[in-house]
Parts: structure tokens; C-alpha cells; sequence
């Protein structure tokens, strides 16, 4: 995995928890769905790196 791809799923994630808790804290759902949204693509993405380094 490159360097960039670990930049951009920390980022994802980390805007994901941010949307998540300004959802929480506007009692936002759609935008807490969002967030939690986010970070799911983020460790998928990261898992998926993850299987391709180990075959490297």
C-alpha cells in the first residue's frame, strides 16, 4: 500500500468521524449515517490494502 493510499483512508476516516459527531451533536441522523457511512468505506479500503500487501 502506498503512502497516498494510507493519507486518503486516514483522511476519509477522519471526516467521517467528524460528520458523525456533528450529527450527534446537531441530532443530525442523515448526517450521522453519513459519517458512519464514511468510515466503513475508509476500513474497507484499508482491509483491501491490507489482503494486497500480504500477496505481495
Amino acid at each position: 500500500m502506498g503512502l497516498d493510499d494510507k493519507i486518503k483512508n486516514a483522511a476519509q476516516d477522519l471526516t467521517g468521524k467528524g460528520k458523525e459527531g456533528a450529527g450527534k451533536a446537531t441530532d443530525n441522523e442523515r448526517l450521522e449515517a453519513e459519517g458512519k457511512g464514511d468510515q466503513m468505506e475508509a476500513n474497507l479500503r484499508q482491509a483491501g490494502e491490507n489482503v494486497k500487501d500480504a500477496f505481495k
